[in-house]
Formats: C-alpha cells, sequence, structure tokens
C-alpha cells in the first residue's frame, strides 16, 4: 500500500519508519527544507515517562488563576475571540477532575512506556546517535506543599509500570551533584531511572536519512493546500502550485497544524497551539551543569545536557498560532536555569527558541482512523510528542495495516 505522511517532524518520521518496517511504500511531505525544523527542533529533549501527570488536574485551576497577568507564568492563557479556544478551555476545565486526571495519566504512561521500549528496540537496530544519556530524570521540588502532592502521583505511576522513587535532599544532590551549587532551597525530588534524554532534531533527522536508504520518499519543501475529498475518501493531497499526490492511505502527523488542514472536511479537532520556550547554553569546559536530566516541577521547566550544550526548555503560552518570541518569557527562562545552575556559563552565546505543541485539554493524543477510511492521525501529543514518537509511529503504522496492536488504540481514537 502506498502511504502519504503530511509532516516531518518527530512524530511524522517515526510513522514513516514503521510504515516502511511493515513493508509499505511511504511519501513523506513537509514544508520545510530539512525534518525536525518546527516543533521537534529545540524541544526539552526528554525521553519523560515520569512526566505523564497532564497539565489539567484538580490544582491547575486555582494556579492558573493566579497566575493570571503574568508574562513570566509557567501557564500563560491569552484571552482571544476564538469561539474554538473558548470551547478548549471548558475541555480542559472538565479533565481537571480527580478521575479524568487519573484516566489520562494511565493512557499516557501505557504509550510513554510502550514508546520508549520502541525507541530503545530502534536505536539497538540501527546504531543511530543523537546525544543520548540514559541517567533518568529527576523530579526537582522547591516548595513543600508541591513535593507533598506530587508523592501521591509518583505511587500512582509506579503502580502502573513507571519507577518513580521519592528522594531527600542530600539522595537527590547524590544523584546530581551539580545541583550542590544551586541557589534555590531543594526541598525533595524523585526520581525515574528508566528515563533518558537526548537531541529530538538530531534523532530525526538521523531517523529521516535511515528511511531515505530503506526507500521513503521525503520531499521537502512542499507545503499543503488541502485534502481532496471523493467518494467518502480522501482522493489525494493538493499542494500549494497545484501538485496533487496521490496515495492509499493518508496520515496527517502535522502537530498544531493538523485541525486547520481537517477543519474543512468537517473532522473537528480538540486541539490548540501551546507554545513553549527553550533555550540552548553552550557549554565551557568549566561549566557545572547536570548530566542526569531534571524537571522543575513547580515552574514547568525541563533540563537535559546534549552533549556540549544545555537545553533549558518549558512553560506553555496559548496565544494561537503566534510564534514570536516573548522576551519576559525568554529571560525567565535563563534566569531560573543561572539560580538553579549558577556556573551553566552565563549568557553568552544562548540561543532562545519557540515551538507550538499541539495540545489536547487532557493531554492523550489523537492516533488513528477518521471517519474516512483512508485517512489517519498522528497528533495531540503535547509536552511528550518525543517521549511517544516512537510508540505513537508503531501504533499508527498496525493501525493503517490492519494488524492488532499491542496496546489499546481506542484509548487514542478520535471522538468527535
Amino acid at each position: 500500500m502506498h502511504v502519504v505522511v503530511l509532516g516531518a517532524g518527530v512524530v511524522g518520521v517515526t510513522t514513516a519508519w514503521y510504515l516502511a518496517e511493515a513493508g509499505h511504500e511511504v511519501t513523506v511531505v513537509d514544508r520545510q527544507p530539512a525534518a525536525a525544523l518546527e516543533t521537534s527542533f529545540a524541544n526539552g529533549g526528554q525521553i519523560s515517562v515520569s512526566h505523564a501527570e497532564p497539565w489539567a488536574n484538580p490544582s491547575a485551576p486555582l494556579k492558573i488563576l493566579q497566575w493570571l497577568g503574568r508574562e513570566d507564568a509557567p501557564l500563560l492563557w491569552r484571552w482571544r475571540a476564538d469561539a474554538r479556544q473558548w470551547i478548549w478551555g471548558l475541555r480542559f476545565l472538565r479533565e481537571c477532575t480527580a478521575g479524568r486526571t487519573h484516566a489520562n495519566i494511565v493512557a499516557i504512561l501505557r504509550l510513554a512506556l510502550y514508546s520508549r521500549a520502541a525507541l530503545r528496540e530502534l536505536r539497538i537496530a540501527t546504531d543511530i546517535e543523537y546525544d543520548q544519556l540514559e541517567r533518568g530524570i529527576l523530579h526537582l521540588y522547591f516548595d513543600e506543599r508541591e513535593f507533598e502532592c506530587a508523592i501521591p502521583q509518583a505511587a500512582l505511576m509506579s503502580r502502573h509500570g513507571c519507577d518513580r522513587v521519592v528522594k531527600s535532599v542530600k539522595e537527590c544532590n547524590d544523584i546530581e551533584p551539580a545541583l550542590a551549587g544551586s541557589e534555590l532551597n531543594l526541598v525533595g525530588g524523585i526520581f525515574a531511572a528508566s528515563d533518558e534524554s537526548g537531541d529530538a532534531c538530531k534523532f530525526t533527522q538521523e531517523l529521516a536519512g535511515r528511511c531515505a536508504r530503506r526507500g521513503v520518499m521525503l520531499r521537502y519543501g512542499l507545503s499543503v493546500d488541502r485534502l481532496l475529498q471523493e467518494g467518502g475518501r480522501i482522493s489525494g493531497v493538493r499542494m500549494q502550485g497545484g501538485e496533487v499526490l496521490t496515495a492509499d492511505a493518508y496520515v496527517t502527523a502535522l502537530g498544531s497544524y493538523t485541525p486547520l488542514l481537517l477543519r474543512p472536511l468537517g473532522i473537528m479537532l480538540p486541539l490548540v497551539p501551546a507554545k513553549g520556550y527553550s533555550a540552548t547554553i553552550p557549554l565551557r569546559p568549566d561549566s557545572v551543569v547536570p548530566t542526569v536530566s531534571l524537571i522543575d516541577d513547580q515552574r514547568k521547566l525541563v533540563f537535559s545536557r546534549l552533549g556540549d550544550r544545555l537545553r533549558v526548555a518549558g512553560t506553555a503560552e496559548f496565544n494561537g498560532y503566534d510564534t514570536s518570541l516573548n522576551t519576559v518569557r525568554c529571560e525567565a527562562l535563563l534566569e531560573r536555569c543561572l539560580k538553579l545552575f549558577p556556573r551553566a556559563g552565563g549568557r553568552g552565546g544562548v540561543e532562545f527558541w519557540a515551538g507550538l505543541r499541539p495540545a489536547t485539554p487532557g493531554n492523550r493524543p489523537i492516533i488513528g482512523r477518521t471517519a474516512l477510511p483512508n485517512l489517519y492521525i498522528n497528533t495531540g501529543h503535547g509536552t511528550l510528542g518525543w517521549t511517544m514518537s516512537c510508540g505513537s509511529g508503531r501504533l499508527l503504522a498496525d493501525l493503517v495495516s490492519g494488524r492488532e496492536t499491542e496496546i489499546n488504540a481506542a484509548e487514542y481514537a478520535l471522538i468527535n
């Protein structure tokens, strides 16, 4: 079967890999000149199964109210005259109940664990290199109440297969000695020894090269205009410029832009873009930075060592499709990093970046077939696109191929 995959981010390229592995003829289309140049370009760099708690949880509404009006807020909601944003916001509040949060954590965790195992198999099979470190992820807490609230969630995830172990301040410092120089008052941590880190952009571009060598057609610099429909099926993809690509099946893996493509077909996705920021700090020989990947849960920031760089990323800004850099948010990101690691290397040469994460109200991705039998979706992974990419690609390839899936695909199906 010939399958066209729209989007060459980490989710699109892993989908193409598993489709090709299943024996399909695959064409990947992206508007950029190479793979992974948008949301996958400079993300937090974590394979963070332990970060499965969604933004929508019982404590979120009060926090969001407290953050209103703060430009440096971890989650910044900009009110817009957009009915779809308001509807999404109401759905977000519905997902904040304890029962919905529990269900979303379990579903996210199941896919994340499956995906991490798939990544390890892929790495062995391909010898792919992407500044990966298998030293775990340490969640840091600087507020006693936040720490106490995190412990039951850690226990829940542990019951479902994620190794999250509560650690004292001393144990945190033993795990990551670079914390000893911090100017912040650490009160405790939770360690997930099986989690990993690595450069998602490097991984995606390396995997795209391997896809090409096994026969996948990679077509860059092509922007999608619209999907063509005929007889209750997709009959082709019209590109800007007029070219039409045809195939037996079509996969939309365009991240936050997927709803814009599907809306004219009457397919409404509960998904909005959430802008995340990152700072990439070049390291000097005398820089003192972590080699264990870290998460500052209070500020919604992650820290990952990527070779001779330190990547700091996080926060969420709901402001439509705006990708401009907000100076206040960039500076807040860097300031927090330098308080945590005063000898990281200073401000010289720091590169700031922002990308749009495709966010569903409960952070559960949308993977599977639409009402049109030859049109599939693989998007909505929020902050966990890198974490879930291999599992999502394998799951989607199984669905396209008509094979029995290894995890319950119904948990990620589109429900309009």
